[in-house]
């Protein structure tokens, strides 16, 4: 097998390294805060082909895509395919991917948890948030159970 001078195994794209010997269109999933609908919507708007092997991009298409990436409004995605919708400090619809998109949700957390709702609240707990039974499941960290009456007389019988 001939390989290509310009191929590369491992691509650096928004702060995430990806397989060169993939398809594009599954390659840009690997990128955190971009989805199917997303990845979609960069391989269009960008123009190049979904099933094009990452490896085999030039530097240009790797800085237009990273460009498309940070800034989708520029390159006009629709808004309803971002992440982070009516963001409450700003107001605008932004999306936001890898570390940005990471920090931010922990500050989303941290502000539930100050203003004291009932998600922050369920947050500081370590209880579910989206209303799931929890009889049943979360139950880490603590014995469940009925302790044995016999443990007990037999603790008591080595005294006498």
């Amino acid at each position: 097998m001939v390989e290509n001078k310009d191929f590369r195994h491992i691509v650096r794209l928004a702060e995430a390294d990806l397989n060169g010997n993939k398809k594009l269109l599954s390659s840009l999933r690997k990128v955190k805060g971009v989805g199917f609908s997303f990845a979609n919507a960069i391989c269009t708007v960008s123009g190049i082909k979904a099933d094009k092997q990452v490896g085999s991009l030039t530097e240009e298409d790797i800085k237009k895509l990273t460009d498309v990436i940070k800034n989708p409004e520029k390159f006009k995605i629709f808004s309803w395919l971002y992440n982070r919708k009516k963001d409450f400090a700003t107001g605008k619809d932004t999306h936001l991917v890898g570390s940005e998109l990471k920090l931010q949700k922990e500050f989303d957390i941290k502000h539930l948890k100050k203003i004291k709702c009932y998600r922050g609240v369920r947050h500081s707990q370590g209880l579910p948030v989206r209303g799931q039974r929890t009889r049943g499941n979360f139950r880490h960290g603590r014995t469940i159970g009925v302790r044995r009456k016999g443990l007990k007389t037999a603790a008591s019988g080595d005294k006498k």
